[in-house]
């Protein structure tokens, strides 16, 4: 059943700087989504959450979009945790300790006082289309079949995630934004509401961003499904209810994309070349041998409990078609941002060699040069891609100063 926008309610109050617990809601879509590979999608159902209070003149929404991993759970503690958070990146259980598995994916940024203030702003977060975390997408049932649709699921693209959050946001009632916010792929849907809705949002917030992946990042991305789609245990894309799931090609492109996130002063400071197991050898080509290899595993075991194969397939699909230049200016970066009215915040870090920062900064240039407001910051830091998670007290005071808060 949809939930009626009359009641939106935000996390109880909780701890200092925390919105408290939450519930995740789902919404469904009123018409069939037209989507760019030219099907329809329908039903459609939106799982999201809110976070602090709806202006009388529901003027102060921040809608925060998360990067191919994330979900709808963005702060504070969830009612129902999952077997696994989404809080498991580089570091995260040192940060988080046991309750990480509860905490939002960005709760370090939201939350009153914080980056995003829910005591200025009402904040909403969607899992996106094509998720596996409340979202309709490839584990949903297909109406048409009564099973799961796998690879029946039309392929879809980043506009198509904001034209579900375009929808969703006009089931609720809410026509502008105050602001657009998100990091890596969330980044992309940023820029993606700028251009393809330039009247209907104030600023936009991309992190750790681009305007296309650059060609190591499509590569990297490809290595990753292909070791889905070689599982045997894939099955075609069909393995719902067979009691077989492609876990081991999942847990291989998680490892290969978590790597990625990271840098090599990251991992050298955080495991060196530290054996397993004390300081001896075992001699086994099986086992993990170094501290990082064992550290992949966790993290490739941990993954497999919460995500869906074919949601990663379609996910990294999407982010590699994202091209601004391509889909809006006829192969111009320029011209595809000529329209945008919003105010637009780039933040990049220095050893993001992903998402780099020259892709912030040529999108910077082409704003400039156009006469739009952009403002751009570049933070030093060691961690790579995943600095726009671990950076949270870094980003806080440039974001709260550009939506017109105190630094």
């Amino acid at each position: 059943m949809s939930q009626p926008a009359k009641t939106l309610a935000a996390g109880r109050p909780g701890a200092a700087g925390s919105v408290g617990a939450v519930e995740t809601r789902y919404l469904d879509l009123p018409r069939p989504l037209r989507l760019d590979c030219g099907r329809e999608l329908h039903p459609v159902r939106v799982a999201y959450e809110t976070y602090g209070t709806l202006s009388p003149r529901r003027d102060n929404v921040i809608l925060v979009c998360h990067a191919l991993s994330g979900d709808a759970h963005a702060a504070g503690v969830s009612a129902a945790p999952a077997e696994a958070g989404t809080r498991d990146g580089f570091g995260a259980e040192e940060r988080d300790g046991a309750g990480g598995k509860a905490l939002g994916w960005w709760d370090g940024m939201i939350g009153p006082g914080k980056a995003f203030d829910t005591d200025r702003f009402f904040v909403v977060s969607t899992n996106l289309l094509g998720g596996c975390r409340g979202t309709t997408g490839p584990s949903s049932v297909d109406p048409a079949t009564g099973r799961p649709y796998g690879p029946d699921f039309p392929v879809i693209t980043v506009a198509d995630m904001v034209r579900a959050q375009r929808a969703f946001l006009d089931a609720l009632g809410i026509e502008r934004l105050a602001a657009v916010a998100g990091g890596s792929l969330g980044g992309m849907q940023a820029l993606e509401w700028a251009v393809s809705h330039p009247d209907q949002v104030d600023a936009i917030v991309a992190i750790a961003s681009t305007h296309a992946l650059h060609p190591q990042g499509v590569a990297w991305n490809a290595i990753a499904r292909e070791s889905i789609l070689r599982d045997p245990a894939w099955q075609g894309g069909r393995y719902y209810g067979t009691g077989r799931a492609p876990d081991a090609g999942m847990g291989v492109g998680r490892m290969v994309g978590h790597i990625t996130y990271l840098s090599a002063p990251a991992l050298g400071e955080k495991f060196g070349r530290r054996l397993q197991h004390a300081d001896d050898l075992r001699y086994t080509i099986t086992e993990p041998e170094f501290e990082v290899e064992s550290y992949l595993r966790h993290q490739a075991d941990t993954f497999v409990k919460r995500f869906d194969a074919n949601t990663y397939l379609y996910l990294s699909r999407a982010l590699t078609y994202f091209d601004l230049a391509r889909r809006h200016g006829g192969g111009s970066l320029a011209r595809a941002l000529a329209d945008v009215e919003a105010r637009t915040l780039l933040i990049a870090f220095s050893s993001d060699w992903l998402y780099p920062p020259s892709a912030s900064e040529e999108i910077e240039r082409a704003l400039r040069a156009a006469g739009k407001p952009v403002s751009y910051e570049l933070i030093e830091a060691p961690y790579g891609h995943d600095c726009f998670l671990l950076e949270e007290a870094r980003q806080t005071p440039i974001i709260r100063r550009f939506l017109g808060g105190a630094g």
